[in-house]
């Protein structure tokens, strides 16, 4: 599977920098994010559930980070485990780009792979959940950039209200 976008964050680039780098924040954006744990700079490990599909299944995996180029660049790479879901794994070249002093171009290129029982899904279905996965996150990591959101440490991800909390989000951001 092939991801390729560019997204808008109303933030300079050094604060979106910290932000991608941030356990607290990165928690409250990835979808179905459970917990992250920073093992170094370079190094995180990260429990997540995500649903595509007819599979739910909770994955546990190591991300790394390598040609860092603070705070413009840098490739992710990692790996999870769902059990008897399979495995997924990839890697992302992501840019950091000034577009203003409040505003930053974020670019990214992903590049990923699924095996096991996801596979089989088709990557129809995957890509399309990959897809919306990306546009949560990104909502997400723009209303706490831009200060719209605040940012919890430790808070615990919601298990029901998640529509409405989708919602709210949007409404801020200003596309809902």
């Amino acid at each position: 599977m092939k991801l390729k976008g560019e997204q808008s964050i109303p933030a300079p680039r050094k604060r979106v920098w910290e932000g991608l780098n941030d356990p607290d924040i990165l928690k409250q954006c990835i979808p179905g994010c459970e917990g992250i744990t920073k093992a170094s700079d370079t190094e995180f490990s990260a429990r997540v559930t995500a649903k595509v599909g007819p599979v739910k299944a909770g994955f546990k995996g190591k991300v790394m980070l390598s040609d860092l180029n603070p705070p413009e660049s840098y490739r992710i790479s990692g790996q999870g485990e769902g059990g008897v879901a399979g495995f997924a794994k990839g890697k992302a070249d992501v840019r950091l780009l000034e577009a203003g002093p409040q505003e930053t171009l974020m670019s990214y290129d992903v590049d990923a792979q699924v095996g096991g029982r996801l596979a089989m899904l088709g990557s129809r279905l995957i890509d399309s959940t990959a897809r919306s996965m990306a546009q949560q996150f990104f909502d997400r990591f723009v209303a706490l950039m831009s200060g719209k959101a605040a940012v919890k440490p430790g808070r615990k991800p919601a298990k029901k209200g998640m529509k409405e909390a989708i919602k709210k989000l949007a409404k801020a951001t200003g596309r809902g």
